[in-house]
């Protein structure tokens, strides 16, 4: 199942997606006689995906194909972020060796190189990446997202899919003259407002064959400016996941963003870009505050 965040006059909704466009929850609840929450953090929270998804794939899914009332066509269809207030977001820094090289400095390999990123930074897609003033090199860095789906703790690899709601696009961004200084500043390089945009759905783990084969790429202006396999990361999802969990208790809706093939330099007028294979791209404008105060 696939699913995103639209806006709608009702504000920013649910809504699964189909070949012909996005059906809102609140209309498969009119239609179907369902009672499910209407947005993605409330669903996350009541743990009521694993139900939609069951309901989906058990005869759901022609059910939305055919409708005809409440479809909101691709070309109309406007997101929003997945949601806005995660508890937690996990960035993983130089997960890729060959990111380390646009930072000059050594992968890690014993550990992830986790940082935390405050929801203050979250944008959604088509939102604009703002370069802050104190910046004159910020980058953009797509990125793979997990997104936690239950409460847990001390989770083994071996069952790391038992706790994730599904995967989603992300952009990561950093500040990098800032950090360059001395990596004790990663904290303030990474939260600048606008500085991490999700969506524009997420995907359920049945959606994806292996994860591990798929392609990541940062775009700039259109053009693949780094693109790498999930296989080449040094620390894979299932690990990142019972690593993270040994940590700190995660919860609904809680996400890891798992690391770029490389960041781009971004300059007023650009526009950033993540594409993931057969998910959705998620694409930001990008404004300079220097230049537009």
């Amino acid at each position: 199942m696939r699913i995103a965040t639209v806006k709608t006059n009702q504000g920013e909704e649910t809504a699964i997606r189909t070949a012909s466009g996005f059906i809102p929850v609140s209309a498969i609840n009119t239609q179907h006689n369902k009672n499910w929450a209407t947005d993605l953090w409330s669903i996350l929270q009541l743990e009521q995906l694993p139900k939609i998804n069951t309901w989906y794939r058990a005869g759901g899914k022609e059910l939305l194909e055919t409708a005809i009332e409440g479809v909101i066509s691709n070309e109309n269809a406007h997101f929003g972020p997945l949601y806005r207030h995660p508890s937690k977001i996990w960035g993983i820094g130089l997960n890729y060796v060959e990111h380390a090289g646009d930072l000059s400095e050594k992968a890690p390999t014993l550990a992830p190189a986790s940082f935390a990123k405050f929801d203050t930074t979250l944008i959604g897609p088509g939102d604009e990446i703002c370069i802050p003033l104190q910046s004159e090199r910020t980058t953009a860095e797509a990125e793979l997202g997990i997104v936690f789906g239950k409460k847990c703790k001390n989770i083994e690899e071996a069952n790391w899919l038992d706790v994730v709601a599904g995967f989603t696009t992300l952009l990561d961004m950093t500040a990098e003259d800032l950090l360059a200084p001395n990596p004790r500043y990663l904290t303030r390089s990474k939260n600048f407002d606008t500085f991490f945009s999700f969506g524009p759905e997420l995907v359920t783990p049945d959606e994806i064959d292996d994860v591990l084969k798929l392609n990541v790429a940062t775009v700039l202006n259109g053009a693949i400016h780094a693109q790498n396999t999930v296989s080449n990361m040094t620390f894979p999802p299932p690990f990142l996941v019972s690593f993270h969990t040994k940590v700190a208790t995660m919860l609904p809706g809680d996400i890891i963003c798992t690391g770029t093939p490389r960041a781009a330099k971004i300059s007023d007028g650009d526009i950033a870009e993540c594409r993931i294979d057969g998910f959705m791209p998620l694409i930001n404008p990008v404004i300079d505050l220097k230049i537009n105060k």
